[in-house]
């Protein structure tokens, strides 16, 4: 069977994978929720949701700091990526020996696509689709704010989610314009940056940095004219069935904005 993956790269399998190695969080609950609990048999230690996969599934190390030769130890029939998640380096090793998948998601409809295509791979289309439809309909009942925005990332550096990112779409999706430059991806920025961008709102994500109150406290005091707030990251970032909380999320989020 011929698979290709977003990178428009082509995998051939004799038989639909026993043996599953997933190294993108998103991935791996999407795997989980099509019902491959025993087919899935390495994951990476980010890959946190749902609790149960995470107790109970080997881990083969971070995203871009895979251990090859436990991944090797584990025998799989397929290994499933992500090209900004995962390190070219290693992925290009694996390929030596392995069918690997990758995906390459920068909107939502690239999600979408993705969510299809694994289904098919991994011969759960029905499963798939459901997860994919339901997803596509909630996003159709998706408030807005018309706002412009920071989203970081990280801190020391602080580092911002640009428009050409998943981010950047999704909170294009709900309104909020974002100040960075339009072919930006995660530029690292000092506070005279934020104070010159002059964002309305800046979102402070729960991942992969853990903001919390104490970093409200402390960019408040230097940009006192921003709205200064904590987001969740994953529901930002995972493009995987996670999506299907996502417009909950925002339009509860957007309520919030809309208050302050």
């Amino acid at each position: 069977m011929l698979f290709t993956d977003q990178l428009n790269n082509s995998i051939v399998l004799d038989s639909y994978p026993k043996r599953i190695i997933s190294l993108v969080p998103s991935q791996s609950e999407l795997l989980w929720d099509l019902g491959l609990r025993d087919e899935l048999v390495g994951i990476t230690k980010f890959c946190i949701h749902p609790k149960e996969m995470f107790d109970s599934i080997e881990r083969v190390g971070g995203t871009k700091t895979l251990n090859i030769e436990k991944i090797r130890a584990l025998k799989p029939d397929l290994i499933i990526g992500n090209k900004e998640e995962n390190e070219q380096a290693q992925i290009l090793e694996l390929q030596k020996d392995f069918p690997v998948w990758m995906s390459d998601i920068y909107h939502l409809e690239d999600a979408l696509q993705m969510i299809e295509l694994v289904g098919q791979l991994v011969n759960q289309s029905s499963k798939a689709n459901l997860i994919k439809n339901s997803i596509q309909h909630s996003f159709l009942n998706l408030q807005k704010v018309p706002k412009t925005g920071l989203y970081l990332i990280w801190n020391k550096p602080y580092m911002a989610a640009g428009r050409a990112t998943f981010i950047g779409d999704m909170l294009q999706r709900i309104g909020i314009e974002n100040v960075l430059e339009q072919n930006s991806r995660y530029p690292e920025l000092c506070l005279d940056d934020i104070k010159a961008l002059n964002p309305e709102f800046i979102f402070l994500s729960s991942e992969p940095y853990p903001f919390n109150d104490i970093h409200i406290k402390e960019l408040q005091k230097e940009i006192p004219h921003a709205k200064i707030i904590l987001v969740d990251g994953e529901l930002f970032s995972w493009y995987g069935s996670r999506l299907k909380n996502s417009v909950e999320y925002f339009n509860q989020l957007i309520v919030d904005l809309k208050r302050i």
